[in-house]
């Protein structure tokens, strides 16, 4: 692409230095929707002034000799008329400018024959749909599920979505973008949505400190479990998990503690005990897996009498009823995003957040939106603590490739 770059530019330059006492030719389009639109010719004001009727003869007479584009007359939104702007004559006009006689002679002087195929050939879309044939194709393919009720649970449930909120949120281009923000401050629209999440989930947990969100709630739970290890230094190397907690998290927990070096015991609650001196954290969930409610309140102060912080996972919806964990004296709140309106889209993808308190916040993982001002002194968006990733801290980040997209 780099060698293609340079040829078009030097072409460019020539044609310009060439042609820079000459006058443009410019003629009109063949992309027009209508072919009987006026050509735009000098004193064309004179031509409308002298048409006093729309008969045949003068409709000619008005239309000049412009001729009747057949590709006006064909579908407008296939892939290549959306995505493709330029025609094919203005194609071969572009190439020319930069010396070549046409698009395929500019492709065979810039990539090599023997990285091309000759062409992709798709059997059932042979000739390609259009946007409107693509949704009906894709209707009748959706009309022949069934769809039944789910009840499976486990953290992830049917949601309603009111359009409003469809309308001026989701389907707002202020709010989102397409692109992965590397360069996070330019896209102020989704720092300030990624900001009321954060606010969102410390009301709702009642911690002071939020992420901008993880990859999904068993990947947060075995983030949290390594801020338990990282918290206490790596001094204990046991992690409990209550056997009320959703079995997928508990799966990611075990596979994730090879790594850390940490020994994952799965217990009823009522069994929790700390007597070996050896537990870093333990893992609760609230509400429990299958709907139970607990009172964690003894729970939490016993496991801090014992020097274990405690992590909840928990029901972002129900926490709109419910005691706050922070409250409660979690030390770390885990979950999944999903119970915000997100479609369960056969298990994903679903945000999960973590929270904490101001005194992990330096070990927490994930970005974190914060408030400042811009060089002009207004107020902006950034993202803070940088230092605990990946792109900074480079020996052991706190936030994986994946989790920093």
């Amino acid at each position: 692409m780099e060698r293609a770059r340079k040829l078009a530019n030097r072409a460019i330059l020539k044609r310009l230095l060439s042609s820079s006492k000459q006058q443009p030719l410019y003629k009109s389009s063949s992309r027009c929707l209508s072919s009987l639109s006026p050509s735009v010719v000098q004193g064309g004001s004179n031509v409308v002034s002298k048409v006093h009727s729309f008969n045949s003869r003068n409709l000619v007479q008005f239309v000049g000799t412009r001729s009747i584009s057949v590709e006006a007359l064909k579908p407008s939104d296939t892939f290549p008329r959306r995505h493709n702007s330029a025609t094919p004559e203005e194609q071969t006009k572009m190439a020319e400018f930069v010396g070549y006689n046409s698009l395929d002679a500019l492709i065979d002087a810039t990539v090599p024959k023997s990285i091309r195929i000759d062409k992709m050939e798709f059997p059932i879309f042979d000739e390609g749909l259009t946007e409107a044939q693509m949704i009906q194709h894709m209707q009748d393919l959706a009309s022949k599920n069934k769809v039944f009720k789910s009840y499976i649970g486990m953290g992830y449930y049917n949601t309603f979505v009111p359009p409003v909120i469809l309308r001026n949120i989701m389907e707002n281009p202020g709010w989102y973008t397409q692109y992965t923000p590397y360069q996070a401050e330019i896209s102020q629209g989704r720092l300030e949505s990624l900001l009321n999440f954060q606010t969102l989930i410390t009301d709702l947990t009642g911690l002071p400190m939020s992420n901008a969100s993880l990859l999904d709630e068993g990947t947060a739970a075995a983030e949290a479990m390594a801020m338990c290890n990282n918290i206490l230094k790596g001094k204990k190397k046991t992690f409990v998990i209550a056997s009320n907690c959703h079995p997928q998290t508990i799966d990611i927990c075990q596979t994730r503690a090879d790594g850390f070096d940490l020994k994952v015991v799965v217990s009823d609650i009522k069994d929790i005990d700390y007597k070996s001196g050896d537990v870093c954290g333990v893992l609760v969930q609230y509400p429990g897996t299958e709907g139970e409610i607990l009172d964690y309140g003894e729970f939490i102060k016993n496991a801090h009498a014992n020097g274990v912080k405690v992590v909840m996972a928990s029901d972002l919806l129900a926490l709109t009823m419910l005691k706050p964990p922070g409250e409660l004296g979690a030390d770390i709140v885990v979950g999944s995003a999903q119970r915000f309106g997100v479609p369960m889209g056969y298990g994903g993808p679903h945000a999960a957040f973590l929270a904490t308190s101001q005194e992990y916040k330096r070990m927490m993982p994930g970005r974190i939106i914060g408030v400042s001002v811009d060089s002009s002194g207004k107020p902006a968006l950034r993202m803070a603590m940088q230092t605990r990733e990946q792109h900074i801290r480079r020996t052991r980040p706190l936030a994986t490739f994946a989790q920093l997209r």
